[in-house]
């Protein structure tokens, strides 16, 4: 063990979190699949883009020289269509019908749209409008990028767009961070699974499909191994198969109670502790450590079984965690700073992350909902934020600024 004999606060807590976690190796990954992922590697271009000078019209390629008033007739030599290239260049007088995405022809330099022309009986093209200019309806050729610029730097994380602009310039696969695989094992001889109607002392098991959405959320890949009993013979077995991935979390049992066996259980499978409890609410009895394995380091979370506490370490501490792990510079979590929207009474000794609305209303606003503790999933779910409350006997008044958590950023 770390040492740590007192609660942790949650500032000192998410430090020793980050201090143990570091990005997993990258990999050569198909770019079907890095939607998400932290690019590993400065990515250059093989090729200009567009790789020839191109009409972004559908129309006729011409020589702006031929049509200085805006009018003509001409001679079409040649149809372009995308995919093939021309065969013909454009002489004075002449026009090659073209679509958009072709090449242009040689001796043309402009284009003119289709709307501007008319096509007569004797196969010439009638061109009617505005002077036509040089350049006109032409994207150049390495307008978009240049044949060994670089278009992606390591580090960045991966959006549609950017999975375009790989394939683009042909990196399939690519260089990137992994996301991190996450087992999930609940605890509890009182829990069924949410298809089972709950017998007499009995209840369902929230937290399991919450932290795997959670999971979700963060960017990992979630491997659900079931409830545990509370005994031992239980709890091995399956603690064993979670520490075979680089995050493991475990719901309920590591509170003081008689059965609350997980923090044994780790300890003799050689999970070193880095603390146990930290000074906030919900969430105190908290437990972070971590093991060395064959595949590497295992994060292992023991998270407490009330839902909202349960959910509350998850976004202050595992989802951080799970950023580190997938590459990216910022862990968090996201911060904001808003007035409280009206006079709020509180008291607690410890710091309290309330659920809340937060609003963008002449500035950011944020109105702690109706909540009655660390059961209540049904007020959390009124929630898209938590507000961080202070510890202190008194209230909060409107118009206060207070530090807040949302929770649907990524």
């Amino acid at each position: 063990m770390d040492g740590h004999t007192r609660p942790l606060s949650v500032d000192e807590a998410l430090r020793c979190v980050l201090e143990q976690t570091a990005a997993a190796p990258a990999e050569a990954l198909p770019l079907a699949s890095a939607l998400g992922l932290t690019l590993a590697e400065d990515v250059v271009s093989d090729v200009d883009s567009p790789p020839y000078d191109k009409a972004m019209m559908d129309g006729y390629a011409v020589r702006g020289a031929d049509l200085l008033d805006g009018r003509g007739d001409l001679e079409v030599v040649q149809e372009i269509t995308a995919g093939r290239v021309p065969t013909l260049p454009v002489g004075p007088g002449q026009a090659a019908r073209i679509m958009t995405g072709a090449p242009l022809p040689d001796g043309a330099d402009a284009v003119v749209m289709v709307e501007r022309t008319r096509l007569l009986e004797d196969g010439r093209v009638r061109v009617e409008g505005s002077p036509t200019r040089a350049g006109q309806h032409i994207l150049k050729r390495g307008a978009e990028l240049r044949a060994g610029e670089t278009v992606l730097t390591a580090g960045v994380r991966l959006r549609p767009q950017d999975v375009g602009l790989l394939a683009a310039v042909g990196r399939d696969p690519v260089a990137a961070v992994p996301p991190p695989h996450v087992s999930l094992l609940a605890t509890g001889d009182e829990l069924v699974e949410p298809g089972v109607r709950p017998a007499a002392g009995q209840i369902r098991n929230s937290n399991g499909p919450m932290l795997l959405a959670q999971t979700r959320r963060g960017g990992g890949v979630p491997r659900y191994l079931g409830i545990a009993a509370d005994h031992e013979d239980s709890l091995r077995p399956l603690i064993e198969q979670g520490l075979r991935t680089p995050v493991l979390l475990l719901s309920g049992g590591v509170s003081a109670g008689k059965l609350d066996l997980v923090p044994g259980v780790l300890a003799g499978l050689g999970v070193r502790t880095h603390f146990h409890k930290v000074h906030m609410k919900p969430g105190k009895p908290l437990f972070f450590g971590s093991v060395r394995t064959a595949g590497g380091t295992t994060l292992v979370f023991g998270l407490p079984g009330n839902p909202v506490s349960s959910f509350v370490c998850f976004e202050l501490f595992v989802r951080p965690a799970l950023r580190r792990l997938r590459g990216l510079a910022d862990a968090g979590p996201p911060v904001r700073r808003a007035a409280l929207a009206e006079d709020f009474g509180h008291a607690s000794d410890r710091p309290t992350y309330h659920p809340a609305l937060l609003e963008e209303a002449d500035g950011w606003k944020v109105r702690p909902v109706p909540w009655f503790g660390s059961p209540d999933l049904r007020g959390l779910g009124r929630a898209n934020a938590l507000a961080v409350l202070p510890p202190g006997d008194g209230g909060f008044r409107a118009g206060q600024v207070l530090s807040v958590i949302p929770l649907e950023e990524g």
